[in-house]
């Protein structure tokens, strides 16, 4: 069973969608404080992915606090340290931007896209919801 959903989207580097879809498992409460997090030849066994790039994920994972590599233990999902609010909105400025332009590209309002990112942001609280029960 996958620890978190990853398709491989064209045009995008494998790294980023890993990281992407790792980082949405734990914002979501998919992936819980303390659950083991597979090694770096697991995680490129069961995404199908180089070895190599598994290793760059889990250690940009590490690094960003979202996980922690315990020697004897293995590596288990850590209590992502909470960013101050200005670090929260100074991570989000890009992404924003991206979504406004793509948006803006796609002709959407900007009715259109609050509307999509409550709709996501639903979903996600469900998912924690449902794998906490």
């Amino acid at each position: 069973m996958a620890m978190f959903r990853f398709t491989l989207a064209p045009g995008q580097p494998i790294f980023e969608q890993v990281v992407f879809a790792a980082t949405k498992a734990f914002v979501s409460g998919k992936l819980q404080p303390g659950d083991p997090f597979p090694s770096v030849r697991g995680l490129a066994a069961e995404l199908k992915i180089n070895p190599n790039t598994a290793a760059k994920v889990v250690q940009h994972l590490i690094g960003e606090g979202w996980l922690e590599a315990t020697p004897g233990k293995g590596t288990i999902v850590a209590r992502a340290p909470r960013p101050r609010a200005g670090e929260r909105r100074h991570l989000l400025e890009g992404e924003i931007e991206h979504l406004a332009v793509e948006a803006k590209r796609l002709g959407l309002s900007l009715e259109n896209v609050t509307d999509a990112l409550a709709s996501h942001w639903r979903r996600l609280d469900e998912a924690g919801k449902a794998d906490a029960a």
